[in-house]
């Protein structure tokens, strides 16, 4: 069987199935290569997915335009009015607030399950006219002057003009390209569950930097409950992987017995790891390719802006697309071209800054310490920088 298309994306994730969905609605016949299995969502379960996004305007704007927000589970949406940030020490610890009035805007940002995003995505997906979904798995890919094919294992082809890359970290597409990278590990491990908790949260994100026990966060859900995202050193990830729950809860007090009070693992019990890395390919296009999401960039998640840097990228890729040339196909050299400047600021600004707030607050050398604390109640009391901070976190220009 040989399939045609303007656009065949290779990719089972959101960021694939999101591009797919407004690729198709630009009007371009778009193949969406989603491997071998298509699991169903649990969304409708009434456990809690314990790996959530922090969607900012910029992909909740996306994901409207593509009838995906209003098709998600709203009252399991919680919205981010303000956000918590302490540094480490005592007394002397850094504080920095950021809030939706500070900003002039309803929302900082939105928690979504992964599995709450994905049921809707699919559910889409069943009624876009200009989609096909092909269920396989790649083995080869080959470009021309005019069009770049790939062939799976059972010897089907799909042939397009463009082939996009949604394929995760490990991108078998980038691999395809021969196009290298940059890989440096943090040593540290994301370990991810959900707890309730005795207090409202009232909409607030926390999370605490600290030298030797990494990153804490703890992000709002509906209800009493948030999630966790604790950036652990290798060490103590597998520590707190091998306790309860219910031990995990008590380790969290030192943080959050203030704002929060007691937490209690949610039942089901859950817990997730994933370790934690950057890596920067040396380029996001190559001739009838383009990379998007983690196959076009990793980073640390500190920030909680992975995602929306690929929902960025897909954003980027539709404008380019429905703007382009009659002469120009979906893979031209010109319109890529237009595409990896047109993400290169974002995506490089986003390493810098996720891989130097991580180098900075990694260390325990006590002047950086009071550097690093004091740096941050200085920009709680400048309304200027704060500002122009979440213009960027917001997904605006600045």
């Amino acid at each position: 069987m040989q399939l045609q298309s303007d656009v065949c994306i290779i990719g089972n994730g959101a960021i694939g199935k999101v591009a797919a969905l407004g690729l198709a609605q630009i009007g371009l016949r778009v193949t969406l290569l989603c491997g071998t299995a298509s699991p169903a969502s649990g969304a409708a379960d009434a456990s809690w997915d314990v790996r959530v996004f922090a969607i900012n305007h910029v992909a909740h704007a996306l994901l409207s335009s593509v009838k995906v927000w209003e098709a998600m589970h709203a009252e399991r949406i919680a919205a981010v009015d303000a956000m918590d940030i302490k540094g480490d020490g005592a007394e002397q610890a850094g504080h920095l607030v950021f809030d939706s009035y500070g900003a002039r805007t309803g929302e900082l940002a939105w928690i979504v399950e992964d599995a709450n995003l994905n049921q809707a995505l699919d559910a889409a997906l069943k009624f876009a006219s200009n989609v096909q979904m092909v269920h396989g798995r790649a083995a080869r890919l080959r470009t021309d002057a005019d069009s770049a094919q790939v062939t799976l294992e059972n010897g089907d082809t799909l042939k397009a003009a463009l082939v996009v890359g949604a394929d995760g970290a490990h991108s078998w597409v980038r691999h395809q390209c021969e196009i290298g990278m940059d890989y440096r590990s943090y040593g540290q491990r994301a370990i991810v569950t959900n707890f309730s908790c005795e207090k409202p949260h009232r909409g607030v994100a926390y999370q605490w930097f600290t030298a030797e026990e990494g990153i804490v966060a703890l992000l709002p859900l509906p209800g009493e409950r948030v999630s966790l995202v604790w950036s652990a050193p290798e060490v103590l990830a597998q520590r707190l992987l091998a306790e309860p729950l219910e031990q995990l809860a008590q380790r969290l007090d030192h943080y959050c017995a203030g704002p929060l009070g007691r937490l209690t693992p949610l039942q089901p019990e859950a817990v997730k790891s994933f370790p934690l890395a950057l890596i920067r390919p040396h380029a996001i296009t190559a001739p009838r390719v383009a990379l998007m999401g983690d196959a076009a960039h990793v980073v640390h998640p500190l920030a909680g802006h992975g995602m929306n840097l690929g929902f960025g990228d897909v954003a980027s890729l539709l404008k380019i697309l429905a703007e382009r040339e009659p002469q120009c196909d979906c893979g031209d050299a010109r319109v890529l071209g237009r595409y990896a400047r047109a993400r290169k600021e974002d995506i490089l600004l986003m390493q810098l800054a996720t891989d130097g707030l991580h180098r900075l607050f990694s260390s325990d050398f006590t002047p950086l310490r009071v550097a690093r604390n004091l740096g941050l109640n200085l920009v709680n009391r400048l309304p200027v920088i704060k500002r122009q901070l979440i213009s960027h976190a917001l997904g605006r220009q600045s």
